[in-house]
């Protein structure tokens, strides 16, 4: 093989012998520079399509990222919206509670018959005195529903206390109220009292079972004691009467009455008008009659009217 070089203006040329081995190295090298240049490029190429893959799987992750704290965020705040619903529910049965707490200390304090003032449930606590400041260590407040169950425990025993002491209450006013003391009259006095005497009408000595108390025409009959009314109607000797039974084997009779105020059946409370005064029945004049029986007997009225509460 032959290569021939002109020189500038062809004015010389030069003749080159190439043996075999020199043309196979050149041919390589003129075939190997397109193939060069092209791996080059693709190697270019598929760089920038791995480049293009790392950015697209980084965009991903932290799309899963984002959405898993949007999810998290959503679960916190459904479950604080269940805790402040569950809080303001558990707020609203304590203050049903203090409600009711209040409503039963001012009961309490009627019962009590405790001086109007003494105790104030629909105000709050009066506190009050100077500051000292105590050196201690940081305060740490407890957990916020920690502090209202404990609240709650303390107002539960509270209403426990108190609805044992309104019961104990009750019961000794129920007990005052059927206990038998004082006079069956608002004004008057005792005109004959219990035991042997000499009979208005016809001058013998007989027994008389009560006592009997003058007063006005038409004055009030109270009941000495709670009862329920077993008579309210005429009585032989005893004209208008009403009987009533106190319980535990007591009743008291109130006789000689105008009118009758109350019928049988009726339950009537300590202090209540039952009759008004008149001179029914054997009588001279207004007075009522007042007997006391216990289990069944006729007792000195005496010892109850001068009584004025248990003790």
């Amino acid at each position: 093989m032959k290569i021939i070089v002109v020189g500038k203006q062809n004015k010389a040329t030069k003749t080159y012998n190439m043996s075999g081995w020199t043309r196979a190295v050149l041919s390589l090298c003129i075939l190997g520079m397109p193939l060069g240049v092209g791996a080059y490029l693709g190697s270019m190429i598929t760089s920038g399509d791995q480049s293009d893959i790392l950015d697209q799987e980084t965009a991903h992750a932290w799309r899963s990222t984002l959405e898993e704290q949007k999810q998290a965020i959503s679960e916190s705040k459904r479950e604080t919206e269940e805790n402040l619903a569950a809080l303001t529910l558990r707020v609203a049965e304590l203050q049903a509670r203090l409600v009711r707490m209040d409503a039963l200390g001012e009961r309490l304090t009627t019962l009590a018959k405790l001086d109007s003032g003494e105790f104030d449930f629909s105000q709050r606590p009066a506190l009050g005195g100077p500051e000292i400041t105590e050196e201690t260590t940081d305060f740490v407040p407890p957990s916020f529903v920690d502090v209202i169950d404990d609240l709650s425990r303390q107002i539960e025993d509270r209403e426990q206390q108190l609805e044992t002491l309104e019961a104990l209450i009750a019961n000794r006013k129920i007990q005052n109220d059927v206990f038998i003391a004082g006079r069956p009259i608002e004004k008057g006095w005792m005109s004959s009292r219990f035991g042997r005497r000499t009979d208005p009408f016809n001058g013998k000595i007989a027994w008389h079972s009560g006592v009997d108390f003058a007063g006005k025409f038409d004055s009030n009959i109270i009941a000495v004691a709670s009862g329920v009314v077993t008579w309210s109607s005429d009585r032989s000797g005893y004209g208008q009467m009403v009987e009533i039974n106190h319980g535990s084997g007591f009743s008291t009779r109130y006789a000689h009455n105008n009118k009758n105020l109350v019928k049988v059946g009726d339950v009537v409370k300590k202090g209540q008008v039952i009759a008004l005064m008149g001179s029914s029945g054997r009588s001279t004049g207004p007075h009522v009659h007042f007997e006391v029986y216990k289990n069944g007997r006729a007792v000195d009225p005496s010892s109850y009217i001068h009584r004025t509460h248990r003790r």
